[in-house]
């Protein structure tokens, strides 16, 4: 049952208003520069603008979230604006749906959205296209509500490619030095790659069921199991491949640590709260799909532990703090994928919301240290920096908590929570939660190397130009909230050994029943929940002890891993050097058979065929035009030699 309310159109039309407000203010900007270069013009509106927008867009979110929690009879909010297209037996309509799932989708994307926007105010200040970045951000906020708004895989792939194209548009924000305008083109033409995996895997869907419809399509699928099973699968595998673009998961995953090249908040906003959760999103929201397709799910799995260990593996040797956590992030989203590979969709949700507190903070932290530092990311040229900035100090130190899994925080038990379904499903599973705990002590460890190289030890700055200090309130404020949700995050999802409901499963339920119905349930007993929950904290405490003491004093200890081990350090900070794997296998192929396709069978070939017969055809003109003297005798001449030949042939041929 669902109840139609018109006002579900205003949460994203409001940023994207904001957006094209700020676009004008950034023109008038232009404008006003290009008479007199001093001029600032109308800049400061445009964030007030942008944050106004997608905090209006929170508050109607919160609107709808408790019309849910009060709901008499209905599951979900509709709002149908026109009919779209008609093609055959498929009939799209633009339409906003609001149920459990995308209601908590929503309060993510512009809960912590407009964190990140307000923190920008502070970080982006000075900045000659401040109100052109404004506009971006609420562009992005806006097409991510449409991807988890839209009722079908339609209306969701408009999302889905808005996304691609502010996260190009954010990337390569300060495209004038070169390099994150590079990253920004990676990141485009990679997700075209999981793009079209998802446009193969729809089409296949409306020939299965005749229709996009996303709820159509995950209340039909057990009725059409048994005859149409191997599309299904298929269709699957082909979605996953597009959550493998927008969410980073091997072997797609090459471009989100470069996505660093934009301002932080950009981070912050891509990394945590909008592009990178959208693969989640699709797989949760069509889980019968996926639950119809154990097969896939295995894949699924596979893939996320695999991401997650070369994730956490590469942050380990990381200099660059927002490298760290760049990696770390695509790390985490497998994690996620981990989770849903076992049927564990609240889990994954679950720690999907987790990691928008604890990374969103982190990113923020971070920008808030490089803001402190004069644009310093290298953590082997900080250290000593809790007495400069005490609030980003505190702060950080909660994300770096949540992060870790230390006990009873956030990213405890939603990581635990993962681990303990991806053990409970046995058989190869077993592997998999192997990794997953490997990953986890990892994680430790390289969260606490971070905060010891960055707030600890000696000051290893150049202190006669280096002046650290700490941040404007406007960019500690968001820091301080959402250290308190990083914290106490973890009441949304408590283990059942704790004898509380689950609120975040109990609330998804209407949702992912379907899939649930169609897998087998695993169930751990409390003895070996409390074994497992034990085993992820002495792991988590012992190392991260481990790391934060190691380099306490400071990057001694990389330097000797560096000198002693060159070749695993190479490997491991390149991201087991999967891009120079890819510009051996793919693109320099591809440059190779583009340029023999451009010169020798374009330009050769085929220009000098046609080439070659126009002149061959000129020069044997301008050989007989000697022949045309404007001479009646000579044109006689030639005449009777013509005929003399024709009937020398005739005769002769004749008698032949």
């Amino acid at each position: 049952m669902t109840a139609t309310w018109n006002a579900l159109w205003l949460v994203p039309l409001l940023p994207l208003l904001g957006s094209a407000v700020c676009g004008v203010i950034h023109f008038l900007c232009l404008k006003q520069r290009r008479a007199d270069p001093n001029a600032t013009g109308p800049i400061g509106a445009a964030s007030a603008v942008a944050c106004a927008s997608v905090l209006a867009s929170f508050v109607i979110a919160v609107v709808a979230f408790f019309k849910l929690l009060n709901a008499d009879g209905f599951t979900a909010l509709t709002s149908s604006a026109w009919h779209w297209i008609d093609a055959g037996s498929v009939s799209i309509d633009v339409a906003m749906v609001a149920d459990r799932l995308s209601s908590v989708m929503l309060l993510v994307v512009t809960g912590v959205g407009f964190l990140i926007h307000v923190y920008s105010i502070g970080y982006m200040k000075g900045d000659p296209g401040f109100a052109k970045f404004f506009a971006y951000l609420n562009l992005f906020v806006f097409a991510m509500l449409i991807l988890v708004l839209s009722s079908n895989l339609i209306g969701l792939f408009v999302g889905w490619e808005g996304v691609g194209l502010c996260s190009y548009l954010l990337i390569g924000f300060w495209y004038e030095k070169g390099w994150p305008a590079a990253a920004g083109q990676k990141a485009f033409v990679v997700n075209r790659i999981g793009d079209a995996c998802f446009l193969v895997g729809s089409f296949l869907l409306v020939s299965v069921f005749g229709t996009l419809d996303l709820s159509d399509v995950a209340a039909s699928v057990p009725a059409q199991l048994d005859a149409h099973a191997g599309r299904l699968a298929l269709a699957a595998l082909l979605l996953f491949g597009g959550a493998c673009g927008k969410s980073a998961q091997f072997p797609l995953l090459t471009w989100l640590p470069d996505a660093m090249a934009g301002p932080t908040p950009v981070s912050a906003l891509i990394h945590a709260a909008t592009m990178v959760t959208a693969g989640v999103y699709l797989v949760v929201r069509l889980n019968p799909l996926f639950a119809a397709a154990p097969e896939v799910l295995t894949v699924i799995g596979t893939v996320g532990a695999l991401t997650a260990l070369i994730g956490a593996s590469t942050a380990l040797l990381q200099r660059d703090i927002k490298k760290v956590l760049a990696y770390s992030t695509v790390s985490q989203l497998g994690y996620m994928f981990l989770g849903l590979g076992s049927g564990a969709w609240a889990a994954a949700i679950f720690h999907l919301v987790t990691h928008a507190f604890f990374k969103g903070l982190l990113f923020l932290g971070a920008g808030s240290v490089i803001h402190g530092m004069h644009e310093e990311q290298d953590m082997a040229r900080m250290g000593g920096l809790w007495s400069y900035m005490p609030r980003t100090f505190l702060t950080f130190l909660c994300g770096a908590a949540a992060l870790s899994g230390l006990p009873l925080l956030s990213g405890f038990f939603s990581k635990d929570e993962i681990l303990a379904h991806t053990f409970a499903s046995g058989g190869f599973h077993y592997a998999l939660w192997f990794v997953g705990v490997a990953t986890a002590a990892m994680t430790a460890f390289y969260t606490w190397r971070m905060v010891s190289l960055t707030f600890f030890g000696e000051a290893r700055f150049d202190a006669a130009h280096v002046k650290p200090h700490e941040s404007p309130a406007v960019m500690t404020a968001p820091l301080m909230i959402l250290a308190f949700l990083s914290v106490v995050g973890g009441v949304l999802g408590l283990p059942h050994v704790f004898h509380v409901t689950h609120l975040l499963k109990t609330w998804l339920e209407p949702v992912t029943a379907g899939g649930d119905a169609l897998l087998t349930a695993h169930t751990l007993s409390v003895g070996s929940e409390w074994v497992l929950l034990g085993l992820g904290s002495v792991l988590a405490l012992a190392f991260a002890h481990y790391g934060f003491h190691l380099y306490k004093r400071g990057p001694e200890t990389d330097d000797e891993i560096y000198g002693s081990r060159p070749e695993v350090v190479g490997f491991l900070s390149s991201a087991w050097s999967l891009d120079r794997i890819y510009d051996k296998l793919v693109v320099k192929p591809l440059k190779l058979g583009a340029f023999l396709i451009a010169v020798v069978v374009d330009q050769f070939a085929i220009d000098g065929l046609v080439n070659g017969a126009g002149a061959l055809a000129a020069n044997v003109a301008r050989r007989l035009r000697v022949l045309v003297d404007g001479s009646v005798k000579s044109y006689a001449l030639w005449m009777g030699a013509g005929a003399a030949a024709l009937a020398i042939v005739w005769i002769f041929g004749g008698s032949a």
